[in-house]
């Protein structure tokens, strides 16, 4: 078994190798990052907004709390070497934003809910 530290677009990951008959399994450990601090108990909202593509925040034009209504200009970003808009799917009120300017985000990860 071999412990290896991997950085992937500034993330660090822990990864152990074991082996055994004749192939190699590797498991990745969470992120050796520091986490983002959790949204408040009962902040996430029932509808999540995830990340369409790979790509960097650049703008954050509304806060939690805002009421939007479907089609509104939520966030910006950057995604291969084009701005994006991310856009509320439908009227509420957004419950939580899960993601700061400058980050690099997931396809996948949930960075926006509503109520």
């Amino acid at each position: 078994m071999k412990n290896y530290t991997i950085t992937i677009n500034g993330n660090k990951y822990a990864v152990t190798v074991e082996e055994g008959n004749g192939q190699n399994v590797a498991q990745a450990a969470a992120p050796a990052a520091a986490p983002k601090a959790a949204a408040p108990a009962g902040a996430q909202g029932s509808v999540a907004i995830s990340m369409p593509m790979p790509g960097k925040i650049t703008a954050i034009n509304l806060s939690a709390g805002t009421k939007v209504t479907k089609g509104q200009v939520i966030l910006t970003f950057e995604a291969m070497k084009m701005e994006n808009e991310l856009t509320a799917p439908q009227d509420g009120t957004i419950a939580s934003i899960n993601c700061q300017v400058n980050d690099q985000v997931e396809a996948g990860t949930v960075i926006v809910t509503l109520n």
